[in-house]
């Protein structure tokens, strides 16, 4: 459709640099290259609705037209083929990739969120629906496991938009609670600085206590699985984490420069926490 589309091997070769490879080294090969399926699919959607040039929506209703054709055979696209190949073996059907596009169709229509529950929303769109394929991938579907995936998710989600606040905010977009942001002094325009305001860092304080407390749900979620997912869940739970540490050692300066953990700590973080899971085994 467009020559910007990076190729599949290029998505899943950017999988280097997030927090994937921490999680998917502990799984067999099977299960993630399944996964990278997934990979491929959810950073195709988020090019779409972050970079692409013209006409954004229009592209993302290409997007879902082509996810149904790949269910029936008639797509030519690679990357949307090999999810359609994954998705018999899942049992979360295609509504959590639909849901995955209409997060990036909710990008290009809403630029601020009124409060905390809103922003929840938008991220049971945007994170929450990867928990649940994962979960799916592993077997491990379950009504109490699924929303502690989705608090997982949703912490990932807040720490990922922290670490952005700058970039997003530049590109007209502002995930920080707007009643959050009236409760400790911030203006938009603080967010645009260069370096973060005594307002600015009170606002990511509070919104890295309301993401920990989402992310320490990854503890009870990772001990009800078996060894590999669990340590896949620990490794994804210790990314958010780290990012969470990360900032809170900047002082929660995250305008100045990019507040991004060293491998050895997010390493260090991923063993702890893997070992709080073992040591909570028995619990499920």
């Amino acid at each position: 459709m467009r020559a910007q589309i990076d190729t599949r091997d290029a998505l899943r070769a950017r999988s280097r640099d997030e927090n994937f490879p921490v999680a998917s080294r502990f799984l067999p090969r099977e299960l993630r290259e399944k996964l990278l399926s997934v990979y491929a699919f959810a950073r195709l959607t988020d090019d779409l609705g972050d970079e692409a040039e013209g006409d954004r929506l229009a592209q993302l209703d290409w997007l879902e037209t082509e996810l149904d054709r790949a269910v029936d055979g008639r797509s030519s696209n690679r990357i949307l083929l090999d999810l359609a190949a994954v998705l018999p073996s899942l049992d979360v059907g295609i509504q959590p990739f639909r849901d995955l596009i209409e997060a990036n169709r909710q990008d290009q229509r809403i630029s601020s969120y009124a409060t905390f529950d809103d922003l929840v929303g938008y991220c049971m769109l945007s994170a929450a629906p990867v928990g649940r394929i994962v979960l799916s991938a592993f077997g491990a579907t379950s009504a109490l496991r699924a929303p502690l995936s989705d608090h997982v998710c949703i912490g990932l989600q807040i720490a990922e938009h922290l670490q952005d606040v700058g970039e997003d905010a530049a590109r007209g977009r502002v995930y920080m609670p707007a009643d959050d942001m009236s409760s400790v002094g911030c203006e938009t325009a603080d967010l645009l600085a260069p370096s973060a305001s005594t307002a600015v860092r009170r606002l990511v304080a509070m919104e890295c206590k309301r993401a920990r407390a989402l992310l320490a749900d990854g503890v009870p979620l990772a001990t009800s699985l078996p060894f590999r997912p669990r340590a896949a869940v620990a490794g994804f739970t210790a990314g958010g984490i780290a990012a969470l540490d990360a900032i809170d050692r900047a002082g929660g300066d995250v305008l100045s420069s990019p507040r991004r953990p060293s491998t050895g700590r997010l390493l260090r973080r991923a063993a702890s926490t893997l070992l709080a899971a073992t040591r909570g085994r028995g619990l499920w």
